[in-house]
């Protein structure tokens, strides 16, 4: 190969042209982001630049020094419109096409909307830095989505001073994730802080003053933050050939079709460890997954079979889990104390071992875990009969 593209300038993007030339690829290789920004860190956005703390350029993932040394063709504010696999091209908004004898797609996901004007989403840096902006004291915030990022936000803005209520259409927030018993204890730490939890409730709009409700009730509010998920950046795929479902199509190499890999938010691939198809939007597989699909598309030939990671910070209270919760068919506490929020939760699908989320405990509590996962453990090996769950 003498030219490989890679569309998609964040986290899954650049490791994958760092993996690349760390592996020995020499020939020309095009990085296309669609932002103007250089390659910047997401999870801080809904954390230490929401609350002030942090400088954007805090947030870069590499100095120019580091990108100059990648020997890249770095093309920013460039939004890719299309994908012509025969002539193998990439096709450019601004009309151009770039030819390619790889490929890497990268291109995320892009935040859900609400019908309706003035809401806020928090995906970019703009996001942010504008939503910061309309925080503080005495102002009113609602928060549309109680999963993690519509949880994060809510924390912060509480403690920036905001009046804070937040709406969720589930019976409990995060029980399709972490499960009910789990969710509940999350919500119930936003109650203790002063947030107006309301569950149950779905929004229909934005609108002047607030948000709308299924039910026709006006919930006011001087900004909106629409939390309610995200949609793989495939549109400009449509007519290529690769088959796109929720995100792009990828076996267990992160391959989508020859010459053609996908890696991060926008990959569904098949993790043969846990043995189900997966999409994945957590910063640390964007990494790992942008670094598998460099090495496989230079020929390494190996599964992309990692034990997913995800980690969230509300209050004060830290959260880690490993493995693949969703779908799970029992989630028991198996170390430290609910009532003190110390503790660690395993989670079973069938025989097997497929998570752990450890609330206010340190991250080595759960290691463990992860390594029985990665060695496929079973539940009755790794969990004592009778544990109350």
């Amino acid at each position: 190969m003498n030219r490989i593209v890679v569309v998609g300038a964040s986290a899954a993007g650049l490791a994958a042209a760092e993996t690349l030339r760390r592996e020995g690829y020499d020939g020309t290789l095009t990085l296309i982001g669609e932002e103007l920004d250089a390659p910047y860190d997401r999870p801080p956005l809904s954390k230490q630049i929401l609350a002030g703390d942090w400088e954007a350029s805090k947030l870069a993932l590499r100095t120019a020094d580091q990108l100059s040394a990648l020997r890249l063709e770095l093309r920013l504010g460039a939004v890719a419109t299309g994908l012509d696999r025969e002539a193998r091209l990439v096709h450019l908004a601004d009309g151009g096409s770039i030819g390619y004898d790889g490929l890497i797609v990268a291109t995320g996901v892009r935040a859900r909307r609400l019908p309706g004007q003035g809401g806020h989403v928090l995906r970019t840096l703009h996001d942010a830095v504008e939503l910061r902006k309309r925080l503080g004291p005495g102002r009113r915030l609602a928060v549309v989505g109680a999963g993690f990022l519509g949880a994060e936000a809510a924390a912060i803005a509480r403690g920036l001073g905001c009046e804070v209520v937040l709406l969720e259409p589930a019976p409990v927030p995060l029980a399709h994730a972490v499960g009910d018993r789990i969710g509940r204890i999350l919500s119930q730490v936003h109650g203790e802080h002063g947030v107006d939890l309301r569950t149950g409730v779905a929004v229909t709009a934005v609108t002047d003053g607030g948000v709308l409700t299924a039910d026709g009730a006006l919930v006011e509010a001087d900004e909106v933050l629409v939390a309610i998920g995200s949609r793989p950046n495939t549109e400009w795929l449509e007519g290529s050939g690769l088959t796109v479902g929720d995100g792009v199509v990828c076996d267990e190499f992160c391959r989508a079709a020859p010459g053609v890999y996908a890696a991060g938010d926008v990959a569904r691939w098949h993790n043969p460890l846990f043995g189900e198809e997966m999409r994945i939007e957590h910063r640390t597989n964007a990494a790992e997954q942008g670094m598998a699909a460099a090495r496989n598309l230079l020929g390494a030939a190996r599964p992309f079979a990692p034990v997913p990671y995800f980690w969230s910070d509300q209050y004060d209270l830290k959260i880690h889990a490993y493995g693949h919760l969703r779908g799970h068919d029992l989630v028991t506490i198996v170390a430290g104390d609910v009532a003190e929020r110390r503790f660690l939760a395993a989670y079973r699908k069938g025989d097997r071992l497929v998570g752990a989320l450890a609330v206010g405990m340190p991250p080595k509590a759960i290691r463990s875990w992860r390594q029985a996962m990665a060695m496929g453990a079973s539940w009755s090996s790794v969990v004592s009969e009778g544990v109350p769950s």
